[in-house]
């Protein structure tokens, strides 16, 4: 199914998801390393372009995953979680959304802070529509950095409590971010009880 159920995710937001995850760490990675290179080093322009580029295409693709959340709704909560669970739920998605926005727009400004365009792969460029602050390129650098780490360990989380949801929990949470919409769990109690 491309379409999320009651059951489970479809196919379109899985892919959405989990795409969004390996550009965000494939990102924070580039990131790091590529601060670390020198005027000299072959891939210090190269490096910094691809950063642009692709952080602009997630922008577009966090645009797209939340326009096929409002037209699709996401699957009813699993029975066994708590209020508490999905409040806490609930809130950390609306951060790791607010972050990524803000760690975007933070780039935004460090690329664009000398006026110039940003190229995305030759496809079409984003215009500077804000430049020229007083230590816009600085600023946002640093600001851009610390939004960036605290996505990275927001989303730490959020795995963790997917993987305690599954090994420990033994609910079907992680395994239908995965696209599997398995029956619902059911204790050895309830088997005897079927019996």
């Amino acid at each position: 199914m491309w379409r999320n159920t009651d059951e489970g995710y479809g196919w379109v937001a899985v892919v959405l998801h989990w795409l969004a995850v390996v550009v965000v760490v494939g990102l924070f990675a580039l990131g790091l390393w590529m601060v670390e290179l020198t005027y000299y080093d072959a891939w210090y322009r190269r490096a910094t372009d691809i950063h642009k580029g692709v952080g602009i295409l997630l922008f577009l693709l966090i645009l797209a995953r939340l326009g096929w959340r409002l037209v699709n709704p996401r699957p009813a909560s699993e029975p066994t979680h708590s209020r508490l669970e999905r409040v806490a739920a609930a809130a950390a998605h609306v951060f790791l959304y607010v972050l990524l926005f803000a760690v975007m727009t933070a780039g935004y400004l460090i690329s664009t802070a000398d006026g110039r365009a940003i190229d995305v792969f030759g496809l079409f460029s984003v215009p500077a529509t804000i430049s020229g602050l007083p230590g816009q390129a600085d600023i946002a650098g640093d600001v851009h950095l610390a939004l960036a780490i605290a996505l990275i360990v927001l989303a730490g989380f959020h795995s963790l409590a997917a993987l305690k949801h599954h090994f420990i929990d033994r609910d079907r949470t992680l395994l239908r971010m995965l696209g599997r919409t398995p029956r619902p769990f059911r204790s050895s109690t309830d088997s005897r009880r079927e019996a």
